[in-house]
């Protein structure tokens, strides 16, 4: 995979990123007894700390999931990505928010990242709820923290054979440096459970354009008794020119 990218790249990524919505009623989809909604806050522009000191980071976001106009806020999203009371601690990006439901039932995910470290690093989390009808509240039915980005990646599958499951791909520690593949798909107690854990074919910097979790599909589809060699290779959702295996992970060039 491309080992990194640059910082001013990374800040272009990041800052062009479609906006996710910071007021979600999720009354009607989750049909909530008490008027349940999603709020994200952005508090001001701070110095940035690894720049210029006249130039200026995003600021923090406050994510709130509650029932009372955000007096009462569910805990869990107050410690994400760290609880530091430093203005650069915490989400400083809302990557994504937003209902989802492949299953027929629906699913409130929120992806939201921090800020950059002096060479382009930064953590992501990614937090998914389901409402509980008997408690009226909001559970976490699934949660991935990534301290850094090493080309690491959450996805939650709309469509396809692993559809309404998560896969993530997060870097070894130790060499040969590669990614640790989990699925978790959803189960006992209306919550995601690992399915599948492996260490990947794909290994840290070895020049594939294609994200680890689509280099990596032969193989997870593989170990889930959903593909065959004899058939057709999983495809990427962009074009792939040339779809050929590479010591076991997914090339398209």
């Amino acid at each position: 995979m491309v080992n990194t990218i640059g910082l001013t790249i990374l800040v272009s990524l990041l800052a062009t990123a479609p906006a996710a919505p910071s007021n979600i009623d999720l009354s009607v989809p989750f049909h909530t007894r008490s008027p349940w909604r999603f709020t994200a806050i952005q508090e001001a522009a701070i110095a940035d700390a690894f720049s210029d000191p006249d130039d200026k980071a995003p600021g923090r976001f406050t994510l709130c999931l509650s029932h009372d106009g955000q007096k009462d806020c569910e805990p869990t999203l107050f410690h994400t990505l760290g609880n530091d009371t430093q203005p650069w601690s915490g989400p400083h990006f809302l990557r994504e928010a937003e209902i989802k439901q492949p299953e027929g039932r629906p699913l409130l995910l929120i992806q939201s990242a921090g800020l950059w470290s002096g060479d382009g690093d930064y953590g992501i989390e990614t937090i998914a709820f389901r409402y509980n009808a008997t408690e009226d509240r909001f559970v976490v039915a699934y949660l991935h923290v990534a301290e850094h980005n090493r080309n690491g990646d959450v996805r939650y599958m709309v469509t396809g054979p692993l559809r309404g499951a998560f896969i993530s791909a997060d870097a070894t520690e130790d060499a040969p440096y590669a990614y640790w593949i989990v699925v978790n798909k959803i189960g006992a107690g209306d919550i995601y459970h690992p399915v599948l854990r492996y260490r990947s074919a794909t290994r840290y910097g070895d020049g594939n354009p294609l994200a680890v979790i689509d280099s990596e599909m032969p193989n997870i589809e593989q170990r889930l008794h959903l593909w065959r060699p004899s058939q057709s290779l999983p495809l990427p959702p962009r074009p792939c020119a040339k779809p050929h295996l590479v010591k076991g992970a997914l090339w398209c060039q």
